[in-house]
């Protein structure tokens, strides 16, 4: 009985200690599980701030973007615009040197009857070597010749850039008013203005449509050839063979200028009523009235025009203005659109060379 007793006390010291020891592992564990939660919590918190970080990142690389692509739109619209303008001004290019001062720059220079301000302008490029009479439908301006005749000055067109800008349609139109021969009486005011229909022709538009996918000024595409060879060819088609192809050559290189030649007399009238007598035309070899001459590329020699080879020269020279638009860019319009203005440019191109111009005063 003695021996019974001392191990169930032994037993129950044993138990009374694994119980004890029992308490403590539990309690160990409920630490660490206060711990686990506690890092569970940690790893949520840090894990949303850091989504939080990563979309705060990504929102503003977007806005950065699209600020950075909105600079990119109005630095191109800028560029655009500049290259129009210096296309434009390259219509109207006004020289001052000691040798050959500008008087429209230096009115100083000019005498008491002629101190007043001057219409048109000396010289232009071939771009587009007259821009008279205009009109451009797109911002409202009309561009037409004075009493004289002369190109408009600088500030009408200068106007014209208003036509050139990025996202709106270019509207270059210079649909003519033919002054009435001499003698003949004006037509009644109840007389209606003829009016036309027009239909497109498929075989032109299609060749107009391959070209416009990549503009380019080579002559042999379908487009620029059946234009060469109908309307630009017979156009530039003078009696002086030789002079005529050189004179083409400079249209197509956009190196031909146009100057008045009043601009380039003395200031006194009676010399400038000279340099107005009636000279020998360079290209038809006619004798009439030559109040402007041509200069091909860095030539200084210049060659007497009238106003009939002008008018043929600078249909043709519209023609090339226009497509070299097209081929930069800066007409943004559809294809249709585009393809009248061409059309009414080779009918102004067909008018000039069977012998229709502006009569100048």
């Amino acid at each position: 009985m003695e021996i019974r007793e001392k191990g169930s006390e032994f037993l129950k010291e044993e138990l009374h200690r694994a119980q004890k020891e029992l308490k403590l592992k539990d309690e160990e564990c409920e630490r660490l599980s206060k711990v686990r939660e506690q890092l569970e919590q940690e790893l949520e918190e840090l894990t949303a701030s850091l989504f939080e970080e990563a979309h705060k990142m990504v929102r503003e690389a977007n806005m950065k973007q699209a600020a950075s692509e909105k600079q990119l739109r109005e630095a191109r619209g800028k560029i655009d615009m500049l290259q129009a303008e210096v296309t434009a001004l390259k219509t109207l290019v006004i020289t001052s040197t000691p040798a050959s001062p500008n008087r429209e720059l230096h009115p100083q220079l000019l005498s008491p009857t002629k101190a007043g301000p001057r219409k048109g302008h000396s010289r232009h490029k071939s771009t587009s070597s007259t821009l008279c009479p205009a009109v451009c439908p797109a911002a409202g301006h009309t561009l037409t010749p004075d009493r004289e005749g002369k190109e408009p000055g600088l500030a009408p067109l200068l106007s014209l850039l208003l036509c050139v800008v990025p996202s709106k349609a270019v509207h270059l139109t210079y649909e003519p008013a033919w002054p009435l021969p001499p003698g003949e009486p004006p037509a009644p005011a109840s007389t209606p203005s003829p009016s036309f229909s027009r239909q497109v022709d498929t075989i032109l538009f299609a060749e107009f449509q391959a070209w416009r996918e990549s503009p380019t000024l080579d002559k042999t595409c379908p487009f620029l050839e059946r234009v060469y060879r109908e309307d630009v060819g017979p156009c530039l088609d003078f009696t002086m063979q030789e002079l005529s192809a050189l004179v083409r050559a400079a249209v197509e290189d956009n190196t031909l200028t146009i100057e008045p030649v009043a601009s380039q007399t003395l200031p006194a009238v009676k010399v400038a009523e000279v340099d107005r007598s009636t000279n020998t035309c360079a290209l038809s070899g006619l004798t009439r009235t030559c109040r402007h001459r041509i200069r091909l590329g860095d030539s200084k020699s210049h060659y007497y025009i009238s106003p009939s080879s002008r008018a043929r020269i600078t249909a043709v020279c519209n023609f090339f203005t226009y497509i070299r638009y097209i081929q930069q860019g800066l007409v943004r319009q559809d294809a249709e659109p585009m393809f009248w203005e061409i059309m009414r440019l080779r009918k102004e191109m067909s008018l000039a060379k069977l012998g229709f111009f502006p009569q100048e005063a």
